[in-house]
């Protein structure tokens, strides 16, 4: 009995060691992708889907600034300075402005607080991988539940920077995948880099601003009943989208996964889209209609998740 304490105790600490491990890299990453610059070519895929872009991302005095530019399909660029995103759509002559959100993106994923995702993912190192040209190192996030997908994801041995990121289903398959063919870590990039390419395509461009601003959707008489285990509210707002005016908006993250509620009055839309579940790659949709309101929640998320909190979602008109 006290050799199988003792085993059992080790095990333990093994384990307990590999979560530290990976919880490190998982730092490391998130502190590469804050504190380098860096320019490069990634490839989206989802399914038979595929997108290259590429990105240029500096670190200095003004904080983060960044251009993402699309190399297939429709042309779009997306140029960051600080908490200010413009997307610039040239066959429409559009330019889409908007405020930065604690929505991640490739390679910038990992929020800076990290202590409590191993209460909601498992946390193990995998193998060893060449991308890019890069030594890798493999780390594997696995869901305690059904509310979240599981993730992989490969950091560069030397700098830590996020190199590759899988999001994986509940039958253990690849469902969303990005992937750096060609990065450039650290070095000088000048500034004519971050300028948007596809301004010059048009002397005018029609621009739309989200006009986002903080709100407080509960004095409105929106609330949400029952909010999903480890997902925790971000942000709440009020803004313009697709044309229609005091759209309200919520934001619920698990630190790595992000969940948006979208609450727009019916009068805004000329056509409604079906109502019930969708899905478009690692992306949920669940649609419902309640006090003349239509309801969209999208996450990045199982079906299950979405569906619940859009379900939690109630109206009491106020008093």
């Amino acid at each position: 009995m006290r050799i199988l304490v003792l085993l059992l105790f080790a095990l333990l600490a093994q384990t307990a060691r590999a979560d530290d491990d990976a919880l490190s890299w998982l730092k490391r990453m998130h502190m590469a992708a804050e504190k380098l610059s860096y320019t490069g070519t990634f490839v989206y895929r989802s399914g038979d889907q595929s997108e290259t872009s590429r990105v240029v991302h500096v670190v200095g005095q003004r904080g983060i600034r960044e251009r993402l530019e699309t190399l297939d399909g429709y042309p779009r660029e997306i140029v960051r300075d600080g908490d200010e995103v413009k997307c610039y759509l040239p066959d429409r002559m559009t330019v889409k402005v908007d405020k930065q959100t604690d929505h991640k993106i490739f390679p910038g994923l990992l929020p800076e607080n990290l202590q409590d995702i191993g209460a909601y993912y498992l946390l193990s190192t995998g193998e060893n991988e060449r991308i890019a040209g890069y030594d890798s190192r493999a780390i594997v996030l696995q869901p305690k539940d059904r509310l979240r997908y599981g993730r992989k994801l490969w950091a560069d041995m030397k700098t830590g920077m996020l190199l590759k990121s899988q999001t994986i289903d509940e039958k253990n398959e690849p469902i969303e995948q990005f992937a750096f063919t060609q990065i450039t870590i650290g070095g000088k990039i000048g500034n004519e880099q971050l300028k948007p390419r596809l301004l010059a395509k048009a002397r005018v461009w029609h621009i739309e601003n989200s006009g986002a601003v903080e709100a407080n959707l509960a004095a409105s008489g929106w609330t949400i009943k029952a909010e999903l285990p480890g997902f925790k509210k971000v942000t709440e707002m009020k803004r313009t989208q697709g044309g229609s005016a005091k759209v309200g908006h919520m934001i619920y993250s698990d630190g790595l996964a992000a969940i948006s509620v979208f609450i727009e009055p019916m009068a805004n839309k000329t056509a409604l889209p079906p109502a019930g579940l969708s899905r478009q790659g690692a992306i949920n949709i669940y649609s419902r209609q309640i006090a003349d309101h239509l309801v969209t929640v999208v996450g990045e998320t199982p079906a299950e998740s979405v569906k619940t909190l859009a379900e939690s979602v109630e109206y009491r008109a106020p008093r």
